[in-house]
């Protein structure tokens, strides 16, 4: 039939199957709408979309904060920004899991034309890149034997899941790391300095 979710009232408040966009697990946390159904009941859907505003006050690089409500592998992650405002994560701007209910920050890489808002969870290049330089030179400290295991020609698949970052960002990063003579780069991987 559906899932009951703890809403905080004495009584759980009923997700129909038919109403829920991914499925719902105990201990899962979900942005929903209210509606009656037709037999008279308060209900629950996880169908918002059509309810989010595109007049949102946000512009070009605010730092904005939102609710995943929900996740498609081919085009990204949809967010409602304060739980009102219409937005999306785009595939190429996902780094690390991303799922229903989870609470994110992120910049506005850019208002659409219709007013819903592309979003990004990294920072603008120039403050990414002395991150992602940081997180290199932490994994280089970690991995052992202070190498990292691969160079900037790796395939950009193993650098996003080993580094959680794109193959530009790591190739960015790495070149700022050369210029300050902290790394080497020898065939067999990244060494530290």
């Amino acid at each position: 039939m559906g899932a009951f979710l703890d809403w905080g009232l004495e009584k759980d408040l009923f997700l129909p199957f038919k109403e829920q966009t991914e499925k719902v697990e105990k201990g899962d946390r979900c942005l929903v709408s209210l509606y009656v159904d037709k037999s008279e009941r308060l209900c629950a859907t996880m169908k918002i979309y059509h309810l989010l505003q595109t007049d949102s006050p946000y512009k070009k690089d605010d730092i904005v904060t939102g609710t995943v409500y929900e996740v498609n592998r081919d085009l990204g992650a949809f967010v409602a920004v304060d739980n009102l405002y219409s937005a999306l994560i785009p595939k190429r701007e996902m780094y690390g899991r991303m799922y229903p209910g989870q609470e994110i920050e992120a910049r506005v890489a850019a208002v659409k034309e219709d007013g819903k808002l592309d979003l990004s969870v990294r920072g603008k290049i120039p403050e990414q890149m002395d991150k992602d330089a940081e997180l290199i030179l932490e994994c280089i400290e970690t991995c052992g034997g202070g190498k990292l295991p691969f160079t900037d020609k790796a395939d950009p698949e193993r650098i996003k899941a080993e580094m959680g970052m794109s193959k530009a960002a790591f190739k960015r990063a790495v070149g700022r790391l050369l210029k300050q003579k902290k790394i080497v780069i020898k065939e067999d991987g990244i060494y530290s300095l």
